[in-house]
């Protein structure tokens, strides 16, 4: 089942998310709606928190990089994975920045600094417990879903300049005065959406 994307301005997408444990009721089912919600919206990646949900789970699907001249490889075009309960070990390497966006934020991108190389540990979809290294664009999308959970978003890293100039269309987000091609729940519409 498709689900709504929740908007940038709903009080959930500012919350650090609780764990969960492996007798989670409906997980199969979630984790199955979450990745179709993500299909359907084109996104790489989609944290709980994005359909409402204050908990620690995110999908990441790099595949639409995997023809990219520059992040394209074997390994990205495959990366399909979920991480539930992740706790991010370390991040390392340079700093690179890259041009993101934000299913929850759409119409906006920026510019983002982020870590090269990460290391993280998390339960996937079987509650197996995985510690692994990642790299690139794969690091990047971790790291931004990691955020999610974390009550973090891309534009918490912008200068109070950035902040400024984007406040317009943040608001206009938060009001349902945005074109989406998916579905969305605005916090500031009443009624049904």
């Amino acid at each position: 089942m498709i689900l709504p994307i929740i908007a940038y301005g709903d009080p959930v997408l500012k919350v650090k998310c609780k764990d969960i444990t492996q007798d989670y009721a409906g997980l199969e089912q979630l984790l199955s709606d979450m990745l179709e919600t993500m299909h359907d919206s084109q996104g790489v990646g989609l944290a709980a928190p994005q359909i409402g949900k204050a908990i620690r789970i995110f999908l990441v699907d790099t595949t639409p990089f995997g023809d990219d001249e520059e992040f394209g490889n074997e390994e990205v075009a495959n990366f399909s994975k979920v991480f539930i309960n992740a706790k991010m070990i370390s991040e390392t390497g340079e700093e690179w920045k890259f041009n993101e966006g934000c299913l929850s934020i759409p119409g906006v991108r920026e510019d983002i600094k982020r870590h090269a190389d990460i290391e993280i540990e998390y339960y996937d979809e079987n509650f197996e417990l995985k510690r692994e290294k990642y790299n690139g664009i794969i690091a990047r999308v971790i790291q931004h879903e990691y955020d999610h959970i974390e009550g973090k978003l891309f534009t918490d890293y912008l200068s109070t300049f950035k902040k400024k100039l984007i406040n317009k269309k943040l608001t206009n987000i938060s009001k349902g005065k945005v074109k989406v091609d998916y579905r969305m729940k605005f916090p500031l519409v009443k009624g049904k959406q």
